[in-house]
């Protein structure tokens, strides 16, 4: 009995999905059509025979609350039992507590097996978020990889990063789509923020926010975003980020960051090369089957606009970056970790992660610093003795005397 094809159904029909497209969810579930329609039939005559007796408990009404808290925020039980007490809930945390458990394990476990999209049709996203190496000298980098597969031929495109931004996103995806020479007609994205719109999701209906809208519009592919609970939708790119962890061994086997992405690339050639576990083949084998579905490239005018113009950069023992030949301040603590940084006309704007660090206005000065960052500096170094008013001292006696642009 394929329990995967009847739980699929009866999750659709709670969803409220009165009509069900049969074709679609063959496709997606790997079967026959017919296979589908027979077990709609099944279905329908379980529920027929079911006990016409219903049930009602106090927390019927607020299960929808429930479900959108722990599906959008990861809300803990506690919190929900919390929340909806003062929505006027009169029943006891443990009820709650069992649901949520409950709910949680039904979508988690789920009966699935693995299905085989059609060649151009689909890719799936994610991130290996926050990963951790340590070079020769004993320093740590904490490094993003951007991870894209091909669901026909497994193709895959990683892509080292110092964050995970929406500009990010964009420039990793375009590079993964002149990888490919081509774009999928469909991308499967988990709720990340840099796709999804926060404020307006719920747990029914999801919103993308209007710049990846218009950025996937432009580009011509459909994005498609997983259910919660259900890491088998993406079970492909799920499996390519466990298999980042292989990279483990380069541990102290490398200085820079530039050493990690070369690794990186030397790795993405390999496992494109690897026979595929139960279909005899490599993703580049499979790949000149599906290249020719792949909708083409856009135009470069296309793509300008949603090319960031940003590159990666080290902070120095002093806490200062080196861009275009000048030397531009940041905080101590990004003392040694990788920055972001976005050239503008005027200014160019530091980031750490997702988070705007601080902007300068760009100078011919030698050495660039917010008068914030110098106090920290000489705080933490050469006059770590002094009180703030005689570093602020020093600083106006000696440092606007030098090739130094200060600024507030």
């Amino acid at each position: 009995m394929r329990k995967d094809i009847l739980n699929e159904i009866n999750f659709l029909r709670k969803e409220g999905k009165i009509v069900i497209n049969k074709s679609e969810l063959a496709r997606r579930l790997g079967c026959d059509r017919k296979t589908v329609a027979k077990y709609l039939n099944e279905s329908c005559c379980i529920s027929d025979k079911s006990n016409n007796r219903e049930y009602t408990s106090k927390l019927d009404s607020f299960k929808p609350i429930i479900i959108e808290k722990v599906d959008c925020y990861g809300a803990s039980a506690k919190s929900v039992y919390d929340f909806i007490v003062k929505k006027g809930f009169s029943g006891k945390y443990g009820i709650v507590k069992k649901f949520v458990k409950e709910y949680k394990n039904k979508n988690r476990n789920t009966a699935t097996i693995r299905f085989e999209t059609s060649p151009g049709f689909q890719a799936q996203v994610d991130w290996k978020e926050n990963f951790k190496l340590l070079n020769k000298n004993n320093e740590i980098f904490e490094i993003n990889i951007f991870l894209i597969v091909l669901g026909y031929s497994r193709l895959k495109y990683i892509q080292l990063t110092s964050n995970r931004n929406q500009k990010t996103l964009f420039d990793c995806l375009i590079n993964s789509f002149k990888y490919f020479k081509g774009v999928p007609k469909e991308i499967l994205f988990d709720n990340m923020s840099t796709v999804v719109d926060r404020k307006t999701s719920t747990f029914k209906t999801i919103t993308l926010n209007d710049k990846f809208k218009y950025f996937s519009k432009e580009i011509g592919f459909t994005p498609v975003l997983c259910r919660p609970y259900r890491p088998q939708t993406k079970g492909k790119v799920e499996a390519l980020a466990k298999l980042m962890d292989r990279l483990k061994v380069y541990n102290k086997e490398f200085n820079t960051f530039d050493d990690i992405n070369n690794i990186i690339k030397v790795f993405n050639k390999d496992i494109n090369n690897e026979i595929i576990s139960g279909l005899f083949e490599s993703p580049n084998n499979r790949y000149e089957r599906e290249k020719e579905y792949l909708i083409p490239l856009p135009s470069d005018e296309t793509l300008a606009p949603f090319i960031a113009k940003y590159k990666d950069y080290k902070v120095s023992k002093e806490s200062l970056i080196l861009f275009n030949g000048q030397k531009y301040s940041v905080p101590t603590l990004l003392i040694g970790k990788y920055v972001t940084v976005e050239d503008t006309d005027t200014h160019i704007q530091i980031y750490y992660n997702s988070d705007l660090i601080t902007s300068h206005q760009k100078s011919e000065k030698v050495f660039n610093y917010k008068l914030d960052h110098a106090k920290e500096i000489l705080k933490s170094d050469a006059l770590k003795s002094k009180s703030d008013q005689e570093i602020e001292a020093f600083i106006e006696k000696n440092l606007k005397s030098l090739d130094i642009f200060l600024d507030q």
